[in-house]
C-alpha cells in the first residue's frame, strides 16, 4: 500500500472512530508503530488529525460540556466499569460519587442492590436514583446548582463536604493527560470537589471508560498517583505503562 493510500484511509478510520491507537493502526496496515507515528505527525500538521497520547482523535472530537448529553455516550463500557466498582463496596461504608456519568451508571446499580450503605453525592441525577431504595441512606450536599454539570458546586457544597471522612471515592473524569498523568475536567469547581472528596477519603477510584485516556480537559484536579485505582475497562498497554509508573492499581 502506498503511503497516501494509508494515511488517505488512516483519516477515514479516525473520523469513523473518533479515536485510533498506534498499536491497533499498526497491526491493520502490517507497518511498525514508528511509521505509523510519523503518519500521525503528517496528518496532524495538515489538520487532518489530531495526535493524542498513544494515537489520533478526530479534529471534530470535542468533549460534550452538558453531562446529560454524556450519558448514552459508551454506555455498556460504563456499566462494565459501574460493575466492577460495585463490587468493591462494603456493607456500612461511607461512600461519595461526584458528578460523572459513570457514577450515574454505579448509582443505578446501588439502587438495584441490597447494599446498606451511605452515599454522598453532588450530582442531582445520582440523589435521585439512590432514592428509589429505602436501604441506601442517600445524602446531598447542597450548594450552587450548575446546570451544565447537573450539580451542587461552589463554596456551600465544599463546606459541607470538608468535615466528613469516607471509605472509597469515585470520581469521574473527563481526560488523563498521558504525558503529565493529570485527571482533567473542564469546570474549575467541578475539581475543586473532586480534589477534596480524594483527600478526604480512605481509598479512591478514578472511574474512566478508555477514551478518557488521552482526551482533553481546562483544569488538572488531581494526578494519578492520588488515586488508589483506576477503574476501566480493556486498558491499552500504554494506558497499563501509565498506570503502572503511577503506581495505581488496576481494578
Amino acid at each position: 500500500m502506498f503511503l497516501r493510500e494509508r494515511q488517505d484511509k488512516i483519516v477515514s478510520l479516525v473520523n469513523a472512530e473518533g479515536r485510533v491507537t498506534v498499536t491497533a493502526l499498526a497491526e491493520r496496515f502490517d507497518v511498525t508503530e514508528d511509521c505509523i507515528r510519523k503518519d500521525l505527525k503528517s496528518l496532524s500538521d495538515q489538520g487532518l488529525v489530531r495526535r493524542v497520547y498513544g494515537g489520533a482523535m478526530s479534529v471534530d472530537t470535542k468533549q460534550e460540556r452538558n453531562i446529560r448529553k454524556r450519558v448514552t455516550e459508551h454506555a455498556d463500557e460504563k456499566r462494565q466499569i459501574a460493575e466492577k466498582a460495585i463490587s468493591l463496596i462494603e456493607d456500612g461504608e461511607v461512600i461519595f460519587l461526584d458528578t460523572s456519568t459513570t457514577n450515574l451508571a454505579l448509582a443505578q446499580l446501588m439502587a438495584e442492590s441490597r447494599r446498606k450503605i451511605t452515599v454522598v453525592s453532588n450530582m442531582i441525577d445520582i440523589l435521585q436514583v439512590l432514592g428509589t431504595n429505602d436501604g441506601i441512606m442517600t445524602v446531598g450536599t447542597g450548594g450552587t446548582i450548575n446546570i451544565d454539570q447537573n450539580a451542587f458546586l461552589g463554596a456551600f457544597t465544599m463546606n459541607f463536604l470538608e468535615p466528613i471522612h469516607f471509605d472509597r471515592a469515585f470520581i469521574g473524569v473527563l481526560g488523563v493527560d498521558m504525558e503529565t498523568g493529570s485527571a482533567l475536567t473542564f469546570e474549575l469547581e467541578d475539581g475543586l470537589v473532586k480534589a477534596l472528596a480524594i483527600k478526604n477519603s480512605e481509598r479512591s477510584y478514578l472511574m474512566a471508560d478508555s477514551h478518557k485516556f488521552g482526551a482533553k480537559g481546562s483544569y488538572a484536579y488531581a494526578k494519578l498517583d492520588d488515586f488508589d485505582a483506576a477503574v476501566t475497562v480493556s486498558p491499552s498497554p500504554e494506558v497499563r505503562r501509565v498506570l503502572r509508573r503511577a503506581n495505581v492499581a488496576l481494578v
